[in-house]
């Protein structure tokens, strides 16, 4: 069973893919998310570029559920463009959201996973290990992500599991939003989110001292891995 787990950005792509592959699982899912869900699941609707308000919606749901046995941050955004064309507040946002946000949640859920013995998956990118043009926002934040959560593991290790997942690019509305010039041609081999949820629900399923520390899931023919 995988017990109460908490995950951001449940609302809709990987995040609403793994609600439901939770759910699907025995598990119990808790969403924080800026909107509201369209499942009927336990949320708190917050924005994770207020870490007060993350750690509070982190407090709030783990007392409603009397704690939390998994962590799940999926929430994202991005701002492409090159970086002086980016405005600071837009650039910024990004590392607020992606890395100071997922810090935040971390740092909230500290308490009750190591009360559960309990485990974190923390959402990375293969931009988070390879650099490319006009993502200096999105690299920076997911590459602190990288750095982030392998600091973590050896922090914590014997007292909560940490895994760091590496996602390629996946048929999502996170694209939607962005100038043409940014979007996946038609014909990019993506990954479906069902598909990367699941390997989120194998890395919360293994038993208590056997750690998935980290997971690169992308199409066989993902542009940017290697």
């Amino acid at each position: 069973m995988l017990g109460k787990v908490l995950i951001t950005g449940g609302a809709s792509g990987l995040g609403a893919a793994t609600v439901a592959a939770v759910r699907d699982a025995g598990g119990s899912p808790l969403v924080i998310d800026r909107v509201t869900p369209d499942s009927a699941d336990d949320h708190v609707v917050a924005d994770l570029a207020d870490s007060a308000a993350a750690e509070a919606a982190v407090r709030e749901l783990a007392d409603r559920a009397g704690g939390l046995d998994a962590v799940f941050t999926a929430a994202g955004t991005d701002a492409c463009g090159r970086f002086d064309d980016v405005s600071t507040k837009d650039w910024e946002r990004v590392v607020q959201v992606n890395l100071l946000g997922t810090a935040a949640v971390v740092r909230a859920a500290l308490p009750y996973l190591e009360a559960s013995h309990g485990k974190v998956v923390t959402v990375a990118s293969t931009l988070g290990v390879k650099a490319v043009s006009d993502a200096t926002a999105y690299c920076a934040s997911k590459f602190g992500i990288v750095g982030f959560t392998r600091a973590l593991a050896a922090e914590t290790a014997g007292r909560i599991g940490v895994t760091l997942l590496i996602p390629g690019g996946m048929h999502t509305a996170f694209f939607d939003d962005r100038a043409e010039q940014y979007k996946p041609p038609p014909d990019a081999k993506l990954n479906r989110p069902e598909d990367v949820a699941r390997t989120v629900v194998f890395a919360l399923s293994q038993p208590p001292g056997c750690e998935v520390r980290e997971l690169v899931v992308c199409s066989s023919e993902e542009g940017s891995w290697p």
